[in-house]
């Protein structure tokens, strides 16, 4: 990933919530027909791996070898830049349109899990997270389901764990325009719409001033 310094994210709090927040991941590898890449929700476990399952009909797991190098792809915002919005745009017009973004790169190996305890626990831990954040108290558990349709839905998965060798992070939010203008893209893209990528700048402004 192009990364220059100003963009770089190494707060691992922030790098943590992207994961959990925007948890479907772009899951990307090179195979003998190709890139493969499919879109899966995965979860943290406390030693940092990052579990999920896929369908069994679907071949990931047949093209992609165990312990094979993946790339894991989290991105929480995006959002369209004018240059319309820098009041120094009046002054000399050299500025061009670009896009804000902040995105997590998790390159790591990744395991295929047949066995039903980590099948079960890939799921369990999965809905337990979303449903919890949806319904609370309320949310769905694998108990609510009859105990013959859930190892029916058990058997057609596969689980996988992959284990990160390098995290690469980018939070791309303006830190390169002058004060003015990065105020002036906050109040432009509450403008337009893009109200989560302003309220990030905005509450990222008070630790870490734009760069000049």
């Amino acid at each position: 990933m192009y990364l220059p310094e100003h963009f770089a994210e190494t707060d691992t709090a922030r790098i943590a919530e992207v994961i959990a927040t925007a948890p479907l991941a772009c899951i990307v590898a090179q195979t003998d027909s190709g890139l493969l890449a499919n879109h899966i929700p995965l979860l943290t476990k406390p030693d940092g791996s990052l579990i999920g399952h896929i369908a069994k009909a679907n071949d990931m797991h047949q093209t992609i070898a165990d312990g094979q190098d993946v790339l894991a792809i989290f991105t929480s915002m995006e959002a369209y830049v004018s240059p319309n919005f820098y009041p120094s745009k009046q002054e000399h017009h050299r500025h061009v349109p670009t896009w804000n973004y902040i995105t997590v790169h998790v390159h790591g190996t990744i395991r295929f899990q047949h066995d039903r305890q980590a099948k079960h626990a890939a799921v369990g831990l999965l809905t337990r997270v979303h449903e919890r954040r949806v319904n609370g108290d309320s949310g769905w558990k694998m108990g609510d389901a009859p105990a013959d349709y859930m190892a029916e839905m058990l058997e057609n998965i596969v689980a996988f764990r992959i284990t990160p060798t390098r995290i690469e992070a980018k939070s791309k939010l303006s830190q390169n325009r002058e004060a003015r203008d990065y105020d002036g893209a906050i109040k432009g893209l509450h403008a337009s719409g893009a109200h989560r990528m302003a309220d990030e700048m905005t509450q990222r402004v008070a630790s870490s001033a734009p760069r000049e």
